[in-house]
């Protein structure tokens, strides 16, 4: 089940093709016979995200600080996104539980070993500890890819004390019980498919003594704001929509684990028979969301990473080319890259083949899963690209909207491609 791309009304499969012709064939350009751009309805439903109200979602779960794991600002975070989700239009909220740690299993350790770091520069420096030891412009990548440009250190913070913002540091000083957790999803139910759907997620808890407003606070106001966008009663899907907000990401992906788990076995069936209702639908892919913000180069042979986004930054799409589906994955991700070409207001994006750490991952030998994020996260953010990684530093005031506008066009991105691949209409 869920082993392929739909035909859909929309002819992205076109779309794609077109883009692996090369420059010239202008993919983007396409529209339906006789469709006029002013009549589109994916340009007048991607119009309806704002910079101001991503900013504002996002903005609203940086009061629950980390939203770390089993700890009450996280269950406060989950039932805050409930209730937002809720006031957006998305009514269908419902939650995945589960057991924290599973039986029998050990907790993930992240790519560095987890444990306090020096003290870090002030909000806005944005600097990172160099090695002491780089291994140059061309190393091994964490994720097993090339990392070209100068590594840095990086680690998890455990830390109170190495957070200088009182109020943060006291947001965060409740440490992580095991027991019983839950993540909240809502649905867009299709007219004529519901048995079909794309599944839209982000992680909403974090760590480091912060308010995780990169990892990954960006990924999960952006999936939020894309339910806002699609529960407008004035928009109707063929197929179906899932906005699912995982939670212990960062202890292994350990939500998401719990939803195929617990959901995979479901897909299509109607329930009850001939109600026309689909419980889990028949997963078409997976789109994951991770942090969207930050894209500033590789740090220079002193480890400092520019406080600045680069010019060249770019929205990353990646699939992973060893999973059983990496064909059906790169060409969803290619379906991504042509609508961020027509759609997008500031940033491009590239396709790469290395989705790794992240809650994609458990789908992708089921369904074609690919992931949004602002660069390469096994190359590039393994190998110390972004300084403020689990650091007391991903807090509100290190990022500008610059940052923010990237997580925008992240948003952007895949709202015009699952409007296409969906057959979203707007009521006129």
């Amino acid at each position: 089940m869920g082993r392929g791309i739909p035909a859909v009304a929309v002819p992205v499969l076109w779309l794609f093709a077109a883009f692996l012709a090369g420059p010239g064939s202008a993919p983007v350009e396409a529209q339906r016979p006789g469709e006029q751009d002013a009549d589109d309805p994916v340009r007048e439903l991607v119009s309806r995200l704002t910079l101001d109200e991503y900013k504002a979602t996002l903005k609203g779960l940086t009061q629950f600080g980390d939203r770390r794991q089993g700890t009450k600002r996280n269950r406060d975070a989950v039932d805050w996104i409930e209730a937002t989700l809720q006031d957006f239009g998305c009514t269908t909220t419902e939650r995945i539980h589960y057991q924290y740690p599973p039986a029998g299993a050990q907790p993930r350790r992240s790519f560095a070993t987890p444990g306090p770091r020096p003290p870090p520069p002030p909000p806005n420096e944005n600097t990172a500890t160099p090695t002491g030891g780089d291994v140059g412009r061309r190393g091994p990548g964490s994720g097993g890819s090339v990392v070209f440009g100068y590594r840095a250190r990086t680690g998890v913070n455990r830390d109170p004390m190495a957070q200088p913002d009182e109020r943060i540091r006291e947001l965060n000083r409740e440490e992580p019980v095991d027991g019983d957790r839950s993540q909240v999803y809502c649905t867009k139910v299709g007219s004529t498919r519901p048995d079909e759907m794309y599944i839209l997620g982000a992680h909403m808890d974090g760590h480091g003594v912060n308010e995780a407003v990169d990892d990954d606070g960006s990924g999960t106001a952006l999936v939020m704001e894309l339910a806002r966008v699609f529960s407008s009663p004035d928009v109707e899907t063929e197929r179906s929509i899932r906005f699912v907000l995982w939670n212990n990401e960062e202890t292994g992906l350990n939500g998401a684990r719990a939803y195929v788990e617990q959901r995979e076995a479901l897909q299509g069936v109607e329930d009850p028979s001939g109600s026309g209702r689909y419980p889990e639908p028949r997963w078409l892919g997976m789109i994951q969301h991770d942090m969207m913000l930050w894209d500033h180069g590789a740090p220079g042979p002193d480890g400092r990473v520019s406080r600045d986004q680069r010019p060249e930054a770019d929205v990353n799409i990646e699939f992973q080319s060893n999973a059983e589906l990496a064909t059906e994955a790169m060409e969803l991700a290619f379906i991504f890259k042509a609508a961020n070409e027509r759609y997008a207001t500031d940033y491009p994006a590239t396709v790469g083949p290395h989705m790794t750490n992240t809650d994609s991952t458990p789908f992708m030998h089921l369904t074609p899963a690919i992931s949004l994020r602002e660069n390469e996260r096994g190359a590039q953010v393994g190998a110390g690209w972004n300084p403020n990684w689990h650091q007391p530093t991903d807090v509100w005031t290190t990022y500008t909207d610059d940052d923010f506008r990237l997580g925008l066009n992240a948003a952007q991105t895949t709202l015009a491609a699952i409007a296409q691949l969906v057959g979203a209409t707007v009521e006129r």
